[in-house]
């Protein structure tokens, strides 16, 4: 019989695998929430520590007015293409009026906060603890880091009218597929999508059609999402879905307490 996660942390290093399992669990916070059973009071400990992650985020993000997400891929450097096209669409995504949020990292992340911050419009980002590749970008008015990765996309969608799906790895395809199933599914409302990079993005263009001729996915499905290269159609699309489906003054942001010390993002 195997033995659970608990057991197993009970249990003297009888090997160098279960020593390197036991260190990898407590190296943070979400991977021991993850590993399976844990005592009680340790997932209460643990559950709270998720209710923290989401108030924090929760009294961040708050005040920051209607904003658009963008999605995309923290490896690319300010030279390529697809920087010099989401740090664009940041620009003109501010110029509607709107907020530009990213996950607050570098590459097509820091590039759209960084758009933002050249229209002189409001850039926030909600960032994640990772033991490698992410870090915070300096184009942001406001941020805050989150010890888990479903708060986090909770955030990212929590606060926006609109989302771009720009070129990226295995997180950006889980954002993008996320926010498709919550609309498909009626959890949220029916915000634009825009997947920019037709290029990038081919394959799994050609993939949607394959599930549509399976039947696993309705035609309808697919008409969620705008595929363009093109920045001003991008911004006219989310601008005209976020502003006349949802009666959005995109203008319009939350006012802060004096009394309870909230701090208002300012232009």
């Amino acid at each position: 019989m195997s033995e659970s996660p608990e057991e197993l942390k009970k249990m003297p290093a009888s090997s160098n695998e279960l020593s390197e399992e036991i260190e990898f669990v407590h190296e943070m916070t979400d991977r021991e929430l993850l590993s399976g059973p844990n005592r009680r009071r340790r997932d209460l400990s643990l559950l709270i520590g998720v209710m923290r992650d989401f108030m924090r985020g929760f009294r961040a993000l708050h005040f920051v007015g209607p904003c658009i997400t963008v999605f995309g891929s923290a490896r690319f450097k300010e030279d390529h293409p697809y920087y010099i096209m989401a740090r664009e669409l940041g620009a003109g995504i501010v110029k509607r009026g709107f907020t530009v949020m990213t996950g607050g990292g570098p590459g097509i992340m820091e590039a759209a906060n960084r758009g933002a911050k050249d229209a002189d419009g409001r850039s926030v980002g909600c960032n994640i603890e990772l033991p490698f590749e992410q870090s915070g970008n300096p184009y942001l008015d406001r941020w805050v880091t989150m010890e888990h990765f479903f708060v986090r996309k909770v955030l990212l969608l929590k606060y926006s009218y609109g989302f771009v799906i720009m070129p990226g790895g295995f997180g950006t395809m889980d954002e993008m597929f996320e926010t498709l199933t919550l609309i498909q599914t009626k959890k949220i409302r029916n915000f634009p999508i825009v997947v920019m990079g037709l290029d990038f993005w081919k394959e799994m263009r050609a993939f949607m059609d394959h599930m549509i001729e399976g039947a696993t996915i309705s035609p309808g499905d697919i008409d969620l999402i705008l595929w363009t290269d093109s920045v001003e159609k991008a911004v006219k699309h989310l601008a005209d879905r976020a502003e006349k489906q949802f009666g959005l003054r995109s203008t319009k942001v939350p006012r802060g307490s004096l009394l309870l010390g909230e701090q208002e993002l300012k232009d």
